[in-house]
């Protein structure tokens, strides 16, 4: 009888040392600048609600936008979680950028450079994200072991 082995299709590697320091290093500077973001907002600075008002959603947008930007920010430095920290942070800033655009009519340039430190994290944290993913696949991949194992 032949056992064959199924290699995970979406298995990764864990980054190396330097790399790994430097997402680190990375992690922690972005969750700093995205802490005072958050501060801003729920402690309701005047530029924050002046911004909230242009955008003309409501003040609650502030408070939601500064809760999401705190809870990426924590996400970011617990070990394990930095990916989906990082994941729900693009998202908030891809929001913001779209908001520049369409609404404010003002250059996303802070936006913009957290959102592509924040997809930098997500490439070099995926590993969590990957499992997760996987997580759901494995029911289709037992399948499939089990055919080819016949």
């Amino acid at each position: 009888m032949t056992i064959r082995t199924v290699h995970h299709p979406f298995a990764i590697a864990a980054p190396g040392k330097a790399l790994n320091i430097t997402l680190w290093t990375l992690q922690v500077l972005v969750a700093l600048a995205f802490v005072a973001a958050a501060a801003g907002k729920l402690l309701g600075s005047a530029d924050m609600i002046a911004l909230f008002d242009a955008v003309g959603v409501g003040q609650w947008f502030r408070y939601v936008t500064g809760l999401l930007e705190l809870l990426g920010a924590l996400l970011l430095i617990v070990p394990g979680r930095a990916a989906f920290g990082s994941v729900l942070l693009a998202g908030v800033m891809a929001g913001a950028v779209v908001a520049h655009l369409t609404v404010l009519h003002t250059a996303p340039t802070a936006p913009l450079v957290l959102l592509a430190l924040t997809a930098l994290i997500s490439w070099g944290r995926c590993s969590p994200l990957v499992s997760l993913v996987a997580a759901h696949v494995r029911v289709k991949d037992a399948e499939t072991a089990n055919m080819l194992q016949r």
